[in-house]
């Protein structure tokens, strides 16, 4: 279930992939996050019984108990509830627990968790944990197809792994393209034009750009010649400038499709 991963379309009409967050890692970050909520809460209370009685026992014996009741009690809520809506707000889905297990949560469109969604699913967190032990949470995040209990549910969000970071080191194709001095944006291309690719075509058109690297001159043009007929001819209406070799249009073509095909 770790492993599982969904495909998102962005209302930018990007193409992205998520591994889904299971049960094991959620679980982790949960009592992770809850072991710091009870140490805080353990020191607060402290704090307070300290500083609103002459001394704890005086505090059992009566002495400032109302006051020193109700304020723990705020604090409680405060911590339970604003310890993840902030957190999850405010550092881009995640709390303390989620960093360190490497997952945080994200509205089911690509985009970070907005306030509204943080509110509604961790107020809803309320449900999720009858009746003891977070049972109902436990069996919707087992149960459901993209891991979500009541509170995802009902606020539409996921909770996905962090994407690896990649390596500083760059790639030999992105160095072949940088070094050709190529941008996207030297080829004009619309929806339309995109979405007369398949991803077959994809496919060859991505096997074709990184191979062009290792290849010797003579059978890069042969191969950059075959892979033209098949592709070009698709968007030959955009291809104006006579002086851009092939092999740079293919180049140029690849840095399009990557957006809509690469995970």
């Amino acid at each position: 279930m770790e492993q599982e991963k969904l495909g998102v379309k962005t209302p930018e009409y990007v193409s992205l992939q998520f591994q889904l967050a299971g049960l094991g890692s959620r679980s982790a970050a949960h009592i992770i996050d809850y072991a710091i909520i009870m140490f805080t809460q353990l020191l607060i209370i402290l704090f307070l019984l300290l500083a609103f009685t002459n001394s704890v026992t005086n505090f059992f014996l009566g002495a400032g108990e109302s006051l020193v009741f109700a304020i723990v009690l705020i604090v409680i809520f405060i911590l339970n509830f604003g310890y993840f809506i902030l957190f999850e707000y405010f550092w881009g889905g995640r709390t303390i627990g989620k960093r360190i297990l490497g997952i945080r949560v994200i509205q089911e469109n690509g985009h970070n968790i907005t306030l509204l969604s943080s509110i509604i699913r961790n107020f809803v967190r309320i449900i999720d944990s009858l009746p003891s032990a977070y049972a109902v949470g436990i069996i919707l995040i087992f149960a459901h197809n993209k891991h979500k209990r009541l509170g995802d549910i009902t606020a539409g969000t996921i909770v996905v792994h962090e994407k690896q970071k990649k390596s500083r080191k760059q790639k030999p194709l992105d160095k072949y393209i940088d070094e050709k001095g190529l941008s996207k944006e030297t080829l004009q291309l619309e929806s339309f034009h995109l979405k007369q690719f398949s991803q077959k075509d994809w496919r060859l058109l991505q096997t074709y750009v990184h191979r062009i690297v290792d290849l010797r001159t003579q059978e890069r043009d042969q191969l950059t010649m075959q892979v033209s007929k098949i592709l070009l001819p698709k968007i030959e209406d955009q291809i104006t400038n006579k002086a851009i070799s092939n092999e740079n249009w293919l180049i140029l073509l690849y840095l399009h499709l990557k957006e809509e095909w690469e995970y």
